[in-house]
């Protein structure tokens, strides 16, 4: 029997809403709050500008557009870079035990990697007003169907060894933990085994009861870690710092636009392809592009990261087939939420790698089905020299690790095969305007 298709526009009852709201939020949340980790700044204030930005982006794109944005990756190592011209502690790998005074040197070298963010958040909103003006057709044609399948398949593919390493599956010494791989195999089967026989309610929140399968597994083989909860106040305030603005540091930042755009283009199509809709035209490339980038201008200047379109729940609304801009909104205000609750925001954060591992593992998987999913509904024709050099070249190119420096910015992965991709695709239509422009002149030469 197959689920029922909870569409973009139409509201689930509350009771489904709520725990629906809670998957969403779960997915996101180990990789979103990874980079506020890593960039050593209190994760509440991304919590809190996170759901803002995902509720500015359903406003934005006239709640067309179901998507979460969660902290990006792509900004990581030019902030890393700022941070440390600008005299941050944490230059040092081995740097631990920071000072007051320390702490407060990191955080004014972070401010100026928050100025950086809100320059490339508004150059991004320039680029939407651009494709407002002058259209997305352009993507039909230096992307056809066989580029941006094997791209948007890339989103996952590149991301399938993250989640095993964050489930502890890869050996580096010795064997697998035996806990580890007893939580990451209960979390995967739960949510594989539960999309296919759950039935009514239950057949829509399979994430979400994996996650807790996983983490009552875990607690039982004594794996968790209560002392976050424990130290957390009931009630916190986010910590709020405003950008400072170097040319230095915007230079370091702006090359990002390419990786962020191209990210966003993606995400978009395979949004499109699992939800029945053509996005780039309804509501169109150049609102959810205005939506994300002003989500990342605002977070930058009031202390946060950027903010990204966000996969783990593409992948969450492939499986339940609940596409409903309502679940997301949801999710977003209790993103919000958490952000003032130190108490259960410790508690979300113990959620332990296997689990997250588990639930990631099949998440990537289903987006890197939905770009080959892309081939199949185009029909592309491999008969044609021209389709099987794209889609050759486009996956050789994401998948072999090539790296191509960019200043201090690193184009590899999904992104440099896009931009491959993308070059092929316009070399293509060159020469068959090209072939078009001779056949015209030999029939006129005929007549």
């Amino acid at each position: 029997m197959a689920k029922r298709i909870i569409q973009v526009n139409e509201r689930p009852p509350l009771g489904q809403a709520i725990p629906l709201s809670i998957q969403h939020m779960f997915a996101m949340f180990g990789a979103s709050v990874l980079v506020p980790t890593l960039f050593h700044i209190d994760p509440a204030i991304v919590l809190l500008m996170n759901g803002l930005g995902t509720l500015f982006f359903i406003f934005i794109t006239k709640a067309k557009a179901p998507a979460y944005l969660g902290s990006s990756f792509a900004f990581i190592a030019p902030a890393l870079l700022v941070m440390a011209q600008h005299g941050s502690p944490y230059a040092d790998p081995n740097f631990s035990n920071p000072t007051a005074e320390q702490t407060a040197q990191h955080m004014e070298a972070f401010s100026y990697a928050q100025g950086g963010f809100v320059a490339v958040g508004i150059l991004g909103c320039v680029l939407a007003l651009i494709i407002w003006k002058f259209g997305s057709r352009w993507i039909d044609i230096i992307l056809p169907p066989a580029a941006m399948g094997p791209v948007v398949a890339l989103i996952g593919l590149e991301l399938a060894g993250n989640a095993a390493s964050t489930g502890g599956m890869v050996v580096t010494e010795g064997s697998v933990d035996p806990k580890n791989a007893a939580v990451f195999a209960v979390t995967l089967c739960v949510a594989v085994f539960g999309s296919i026989l759950f039935r009514k309610f239950f057949g829509v929140i399979p994430i979400l009861i994996a996650i807790v399968a996983g983490y009552v597994t875990a607690a039982c083989l004594g794996m968790i870690d209560y002392t976050a909860i424990q130290q957390a106040n009931v009630l916190s305030l986010p910590k709020f710092q405003l950008a400072k603005f170097d040319m230095n540091a915007i230079l370091t930042m702006i090359p990002v636009l390419l990786v962020i755009a191209s990210e966003h283009i993606g995400h978009q199509i395979v949004t499109g392809k699992i939800v029945g809709r053509d996005l780039l035209k309804d509501p169109g490339l150049h609102r959810s592009l205005l939506g994300d980038n002003i989500s990342t201008a605002v977070s930058g200047l009031l202390g946060s990261v950027p903010t990204t379109t966000y996969g783990e729940n593409i992948g969450v609304m492939a499986m339940t087939k609940v596409y409903s801009v309502w679940v997301i909104g949801g999710a977003a205000v209790l993103s919000v939420v958490c952000g003032f609750i130190g108490k259960f925001s410790a508690l979300i954060s113990t959620i332990p790698g296997p689990v997250i591992g588990g639930i990631s593992f099949l998440l990537y998987g289903m987006i890197g089905a939905s770009g080959l999913r892309i081939l199949v509904d185009s029909k592309v024709d491999y008969g044609r020299a021209r389709n099987q050099a794209l889609t050759a070249v486009v996956f050789v190119t994401g998948l072999s690790g090539i790296t191509v420096n960019l200043g201090n910015i690193q184009l590899t992965g999904m992104v440099l095969a896009c931009v491959v991709g993308m070059i092929m695709g316009l070399c293509m239509y060159i020469i068959d305007c090209f072939h078009l422009a001779n056949d015209y002149e030999e029939e006129e030469n005929a007549e």
